[in-house]
């Protein structure tokens, strides 16, 4: 019996790490994933600027194409002083002109201002480039180990498969099947070392009669509580 226990325990140190490593290689696509977000977040920020600064140029084009549609509409009513025969029409087209001249003015005030705030969209693109460039570098070299280790991972697994289906045919299939039935309805542990006499897994006393038998390690012995498969700490 001891070395049926010797077997079991080994079967389960290899499928307690057989699951991490499985759940491991789970999430990495998912963590993968998540670092190529941030690569796009950081570059989604140049590119908002990038936008913002395309705007700001809009604005300015049409604010330029305003003032001059003001300036040409000036020119044409300087003309027409010349061709007025009353006082009331000249004053007339000198408040347009004077009024056209103020709204230039406060075009002209707000294209100065535009081009400020180009200035400053300027300087936010540069940083966030070099801020997208070095989060890039960072987080490739952040997945290129993610993914290394990810495949070193996929290697040990296999190793470890091999390992089990070299360990398996030495215990009995009576056994074997019991551990699979308990490992598969118990969150993958089917074993609970007895440590201070108690159940290491639910923490339940047990019997002095039942720590005998499990010393003398002559028969299998399931926890009263937990359903797992008892063991003396030393057989380990």
């Amino acid at each position: 019996m001891d070395n049926n226990f010797k077997y079991l325990i080994k079967l389960q140190d290899i499928d307690a790490k057989i699951k991490d490593i499985t759940l491991f290689l789970e999430k990495t696509p998912s963590k993968l994933d998540e670092i190529d977000s941030k690569i796009e977040e950081s570059f989604s920020v140049v590119q908002s600027h990038k936008e913002k600064l395309s705007q700001n140029q809009k604005k300015r084009r049409e604010l330029d194409s305003e003032v001059e549609d003001i300036k040409t509409n000036i020119a044409k009513l300087q003309r027409q002083l010349n061709d007025v025969k009353t006082n009331k029409e000249y004053s007339y087209l000198l408040k347009e002109i004077e009024d056209a001249k103020t709204k230039v003015g406060d075009l002209e005030e707000e294209i100065i201002s535009e081009m400020l705030a180009s200035d400053d969209i300027e300087s936010e693109i540069k940083t966030a480039e070099l801020k997208a460039k070095k989060d890039k570098q960072s987080f490739s070299k952040e997945k290129e180990k993610l993914i290394k280790k990810s495949n070193e991972m996929n290697e040990e697994k296999q190793n470890l498969i091999k390992e089990k289906a070299e360990v398996e045919p030495e215990i009995p299939d009576d056994l074997l099947n019991l551990y699979q039935n308990i490992y598969n309805g118990n969150s993958g542990i089917a074993l609970s070392p007895v440590t201070d006499d108690f159940c290491s897994i639910c923490q339940i006393r047990i019997r002095p009669q039942v720590l005998n038998e499990l010393k003398e390690a002559k028969k299998i012995i399931l926890c009263e509580n937990c359903g797992r498969i008892l063991y003396w700490k030393d057989q380990s």
